[in-house]
């Protein structure tokens, strides 16, 4: 198996690209107490990134998936999101197969 290098290139910057974000957010408040509206708005962050990749592929791939990806937002407004996750993971596994 040989690795193409515009794929391997893709894959370095995007990692380089992580990372250099991570870091200047550090950088940015590394000095500062993060409070009120900043506090908030950093809680947000990773719910929302998580979000905005789901989503798409939830809605976008099939009835099967979509109704995974709605009973795990169920479980999880019950369970621990460990419980949930997995809940939507056999879900989409029975679904697939009853669904197709």
């Amino acid at each position: 198996m040989q690795l193409d290098p515009l794929v391997f290139a893709a894959i370095a910057g995007m990692a380089v690209a992580t990372y250099f974000t991570r870091f200047i957010g550090y950088w940015l408040v590394r000095h500062r107490t993060v409070s009120g509206r900043l506090a908030g708005a950093l809680e947000a962050v990773p719910g929302a990134v998580l979000t905005s990749i789901i989503a798409p592929m939830a809605l976008a791939t099939g009835p099967a998936e979509t109704a995974a990806a709605a009973l795990t937002v169920l479980l999880a407004l019950r369970l621990p999101l460990i419980v949930a996750v997995a809940g939507g993971c056999l879900a989409v596994v029975a679904l697939r197969a009853l669904i197709g």
